[in-house]
């Protein structure tokens, strides 16, 4: 799941060390078009429905939060 869900952001951000990185959204590395584009993409390929009560900065700041929304929805 993990690889998988890197896949997704590195396709929207080739540019980022997601591995590496650990404030994504508080650094402002991601803007709001990135947001938009991950959770489309990670509803589509993981089949779940990100809301915007799930759109919290503690739930894109790293890949490891990431991975633990779309887990939790499924």
């Amino acid at each position: 799941m993990r690889e998988q869900v890197l896949e997704v952001l590195k396709a929207v951000r080739r540019d980022v060390d997601f591995e590496k990185e650990t404030k994504l959204i508080d650094d402002d590395i991601l803007d709001s078009f990135d947001i938009i584009s991950i959770v489309s993409d990670l509803n589509e390929k993981f089949d779940v429905d990100i809301t915007a009560d799930e759109l919290e900065p503690e739930n894109f700041n790293t890949l490891d939060a990431i991975v633990a929304l779309v887990e939790s929805l499924q």
